[in-house]
């Protein structure tokens, strides 16, 4: 996963307030909006614990809960640097527990763990409810959209919508299916996945350009498509359960092999920190794996100034140290040096403290 997205937030100097809440309404609250109020007025008073500045603290209070017109259930991540609303981001699921933190660095780990696996993909719908012949007098309607699964969950892509008469739609099929190709080709998506009439849909799917039919997905409908959410949401939801994307599993495959030879690879957060601390680090790996991994780094301003101890930064010259969450320095680093990251669960990959780093290049053999 590259993390681009967050490279606004990293351009600034801190301090950081980081508050994730959830934002939903919808659910079986009878006053959602006074339930909103009170999970803020919880996480404000972690933030004026924590020393957060009167500005930071006004800048959150007026963007939570300011995606009221996002229907289902999600949630708000919100970062300010110096009084300012730098960042907003949508959950395309609540996140376990509302939290507030304000320190030196965001904490963005969060944010980056929803919007894995990061599956570029291609949805859409043929409705058609007539006569399977082409002398019918119906009309098939498409609706097409393009996207990032999860995050369309709450961010739906531009929707195509086309409605052609049912003598047509051969011909209308065609040309549908080259947009359709441009779109997959343009975010290099991993499937397309359709629903709707099995005869409307199985013309189109004919006319497709055979590298995109070879994608496609054949689903059922799962019900009329729910507004400002994803096409097909429940349907992609079930596909890609448990699915990591396609150029996050390449990456795995290259670690392995690379580490199985001993390559350019490292593993266990020693190896990994000394790799980012040379911007060595081309993709960095993480599981899921709690125990007894180091849970504190200690960074200085750069991105790529971070230590396993205290004294070992300052040993480099680095002055001006603290500590910090693993996380969190791990995800300025990753920024700062443009590289990926790749969350994959243990079972995917047993790594050493739960971290390995894919390298830009191998270390010199040391001379005797």
């Amino acid at each position: 996963m590259r993390l681009t997205f967050l490279e606004p937030l990293y351009k600034q100097p801190g301090p950081f307030a980081s508050v994730y809440v959830d934002t939903s309404r919808d659910g079986a609250l009878a006053d959602p909006d006074a339930a909103l109020a009170l999970r803020w007025r919880r996480l404000r008073d972690a933030l004026v614990a924590e020393g957060a500045d009167p500005d930071s603290i006004t800048a959150v209070a007026g963007t939570v809960g300011c995606d009221a017109d996002v229907p289902g259930a999600h949630g708000q991540a919100l970062f300010t640097a110096h009084g300012a609303l730098v960042l907003q981001g949508e959950l395309p699921d609540p996140p376990v527990r509302d939290t507030a933190h304000f320190g030196a660095l965001p904490d963005t780990m969060p944010l980056i763990a929803q919007h894995a696996p990061e599956i570029p993909y291609l949805a859409g719908y043929v409705h058609y409810t007539g006569r399977h012949s082409l002398e019918a007098t119906g009309t098939v309607h498409v609706e097409a959209e393009a996207g990032w699964w999860p995050l369309t969950k709450v961010a739906p892509g531009e929707r195509l919508d086309a409605r052609v008469p049912v003598a047509d739609w051969p011909h209308a099929a065609e040309r549908l299916g080259l947009l359709l190709a441009a779109r997959a080709h343009g975010l290099d998506a991993e499937a397309l996945v359709l629903a709707g009439d099995t005869w409307a849909r199985g013309i189109l799917i004919r006319r497709l350009p055979a590298w995109l039919r070879d994608r496609v997905v054949a689903v059922d409908s799962g019900g009329a498509p729910r507004p400002g959410r994803a096409l097909l949401e429940l349907r992609l939801e079930r596909l890609f359960r448990g699915r990591m994307a396609a150029h996050d599993q390449f990456l795995v495959g290259a670690f392995l092999a690379r580490r199985a030879h001993r390559g350019a690879a490292a593993e266990g957060l020693p190896d990994t920190v000394s790799a980012l601390q040379r911007g060595q680090v081309s993709a960095l790996f993480r599981t899921d794996r709690g125990g007894s991994a180091p849970r504190w780094l200690w960074v200085g301003p750069e991105p790529a100034q971070l230590a396993l101890s205290e004294g070992e930064l300052r040993s480099y010259g680095v002055r001006t140290v603290r500590r910090e969450q693993v996380d969190a320095a791990l995800a300025r680093a990753l920024v700062g040096t443009g590289a990926e990251l790749v969350l994959v669960p243990e079972r995917r990959l047993r790594l050493r403290d739960g971290t390995g780093a894919l390298l830009r290049y191998a270390d010199s053999p040391v001379s005797p």
